[in-house]
């Protein structure tokens, strides 16, 4: 059954409205609820951390190769089975081998001078005085760091950064374009496409350390990956990266400024790792995943039908009293936290460690080099109903002394 006739599809639910109370209620229901979006098409919600993590960590139950969005309900993903995000395991498990050392923490580790560089460029502005927009600084940063780590040049760092976010964001006043939200959607990945074909081809006779190089050299089931493959993969790495990394800060910054939640944090610089973690809890950046049931199943009483789809929401699942003690309370100190930001199973985010490196490395640099925080106006959330996050978030502070 749906609960209260509330649209979980509807962006500005989340930019608007307020999911954690429509979640909350959800969440008090037996079962998963159901919501039928038209004529053809509904899905099943898991709001629960129980009922999410089995979901997500099932994929012989619960497959993506149809797709993961919303945005493709009852449309089979034509990157199914080629992108790591939509493929399952085994295939899924061999394809990644290599990306996944590739990003593993000694292999992060080894750019912790080159992120923390980038990262102390993007908040410089701040001591200048005046009115700083932290949210589009945040935005920039995923491309500093994996634009660098894929290579990509610095000149394009800007076009990207837009159509990335114009591709998780297509309803987005200021992201859609006069032409109405699908062609908008369609433009921007045909560019983006476009674009990494062009750089994969050229990458291909100029082969470095970059990540685009490990993709191109990997094997996989005898052969090399196809330029489609690859091109897919480029794709998916800078859209995780765009996704995860810029809204916990974000959230932070929007929701704790004018608390005592930075001051504390500041003062207490060995709970950094604890409240990235909570950061990225509280934020859960990924909104939503989507799955669909390759057999009948039965989840929390809810018996799911083979082909049923069912949309994982891991804010709703982050926020659970039933995992989190308190869970509606901001604790930079949490321990365990054991929280769904990255998904759960095969498809944990392979991008985890550059993430939480450089969250960690932000928090550093920005609690030591600046104090005072201030809103300097309105924070503005993002529309979308994929991405959980802050677009603008307007700021004073003031530089260490």
């Amino acid at each position: 059954m749906h609960i209260g006739g509330d649209d979980l599809v509807d962006p500005t639910l989340y930019s608007d409205g307020n999911a954690y109370e429509v979640w909350r209620r959800l969440r008090a229901v037996d079962g998963l609820s159901w919501q039928q979006v038209d004529a053809e098409r509904g899905f099943y919600s898991a709001v629960r951390f129980a009922d999410a993590d089995y979901v997500l960590s099932n994929t012989a139950l619960f497959t993506s190769e149809r797709g993961t969005l919303l945005d493709l309900l009852g449309t089979d993903d034509p990157a199914g089975g080629t992108q790591l995000a939509v493929t399952d395991p085994p295939r899924h498990t061999e394809m990644q081998t290599r990306l996944k050392k590739a990003l593993a923490i000694k292999a992060v580790d080894r750019q912790r001078d080159m992120i923390r560089a980038k990262v102390v460029r993007l908040i410089e502005p701040i001591g200048d005085g005046g009115v700083f927009d932290f949210g589009n600084a945040m935005l920039d940063m995923p491309m500093a760091v994996t634009g660098t780590m894929m290579g990509l040049p610095e000149s394009d760092w800007d076009w990207l950064t837009r159509i990335n976010t114009t591709c998780i964001a297509p309803d987005d006043p200021e992201y859609l374009g006069e032409a109405g939200r699908g062609l908008t959607l369609a433009i921007a990945h045909h560019e983006l496409f476009g674009y990494f074909q062009e750089l994969v081809r050229h990458r291909r006779d100029n082969l470095g350390d970059d990540l685009i190089s490990v993709l191109i050299t990997t094997r996989f089931e005898g052969r090399h990956m196809s330029l489609g493959e690859i091109v897919s993969n480029c794709y998916s790495l800078l859209l995780g990266a765009n996704v995860t990394t810029p809204h916990s800060p974000n959230f932070l910054m929007a929701e704790f400024t004018q608390t005592d939640v930075l001051t504390d944090w500041a003062a207490n610089p060995q709970v950094n790792v604890t409240a990235v973690e909570e950061a990225l809890r509280w934020a859960s950046p990924v909104n939503h995943f989507l799955r669909y049931a390759t057999q009948d199943v039965e989840v929390s009483g809810t018996r799911i039908k083979a082909g049923d789809a069912v949309v994982v929401w891991l804010g709703a699942a982050n926020r659970d009293d039933n995992e989190f003690a308190d869970a509606s309370t901001f604790d930079i100190r949490r321990k365990p936290n054991k929280h769904l930001a990255f998904g759960a199973g095969p498809h944990y985010c392979v991008g985890h460690s550059v993430a939480r490196v450089t969250l960690r490395i932000l928090f550093d640099e920005l609690l030591t080099r600046y104090e005072d925080f201030q809103l300097a106006g309105e924070p503005q959330r993002l529309v979308s109903n994929f991405v959980s996050g802050y677009k603008h978030v307007p700021i004073t502070a003031r530089r260490r002394t």
